[in-house]
């Protein structure tokens, strides 16, 4: 994953556009130039949507994509947070602190082939991800999952092979049990790595799948965040160390992308 310093911006961003893409996840763009000039795949922002004291935090949110000087969030309504952000009408401006945390790392130049594997709203990392790769000239197949039909979100993404728990659409089991499903016509398209962001059950076997087939690969993290910026401690995660002992780390100083050699299981 890339450390490459940016510099952050704290912008009072206004809402362009808004529009929901399933039951309860909405894609909304902020007019941001000073962030979508240095934001890179994997970095996120942290949302204020509001300037009262409920909520008092501000919001985590992966950057789904760059459009010149826009950048778009995918966002999935769970609370009072995330409702007032995606009921928020164009025109509303909102402090949004980024980009943050570091960034995948697209610079193999003997990658051939990129296994992009996301759970739900994991798929939020993706589209940005997708568009950097492949104006590199590596292929990608994403592997969406989700439990039924309804929680896949494959808007925009190409090469899309899907997998849901009740076989309601795609095939039937889990995101992994797919990729294991189609490991040997994988390992025939040359050098591989797997992107992956979701559920923590998703990417502990997203890793152990990696480690068994010797693919290497990287794991986008979720975590509560409050400032972001690693003052409030809020998003500290255990980590393997290099002599296999246990570490701590900020996710949001030294992630939220980590190598899955370094996930705990």
């Amino acid at each position: 994953m890339m450390q490459e310093t940016v510099t952050i911006a704290d912008v009072n961003a206004a809402i362009t556009a808004s529009r929901k893409i399933s039951r309860d996840v909405s894609v909304i763009t902020f007019e941001c130039p000073e962030i979508a000039l240095a934001a890179r795949p994997g970095n996120f922002v942290n949302i204020k949507v509001n300037a009262s004291t409920q909520p008092l935090l501000r919001r985590p949110f992966s950057i789904h994509d760059v459009r010149g000087t826009s950048i778009d969030i995918m966002a999935k309504t769970i609370g009072i947070g995330t409702t007032i952000l995606a009921d928020s009408p164009c025109s509303a401006a909102m402090q949004v602190l980024g980009p943050l945390g570091n960034s995948f790392d697209c610079s193999d130049p003997s990658l051939e082939t990129a296994l992009l594997v996301s759970g739900g709203i994991g798929a939020a990392p993706m589209l940005f991800l997708e568009k950097k790769l492949t104006g590199m000239g590596t292929a990608c197949i994403n592997y969406l999952g989700g439990r039924t039909s309804e929680d896949l979100l494959q808007e925009n993404l190409s090469n899309c092979r899907i997998a849901t728990d009740d076989g309601s659409a795609g095939f039937r089991g889990t995101v992994v049990d797919l990729l294991a499903n189609d490991i040997t016509t994988l390992k025939s398209k040359g050098n591989l790595k797997v992107f992956a962001c979701g559920p923590n059950p998703m990417l502990k076997a997203v890793a152990v799948f990696c480690r068994t087939h010797a693919i290497p690969c990287e794991l986008s993290l979720e975590s509560v965040m409050g400032c972001g910026i690693g003052i409030c401690y809020g998003c500290s995660v255990e980590v393997r160390t290099p002599d296999g002992g246990i570490g701590t780390i900020l996710l949001c100083r030294e992630g939220p992308v980590i190598d899955g050699e370094r996930l705990v299981l």
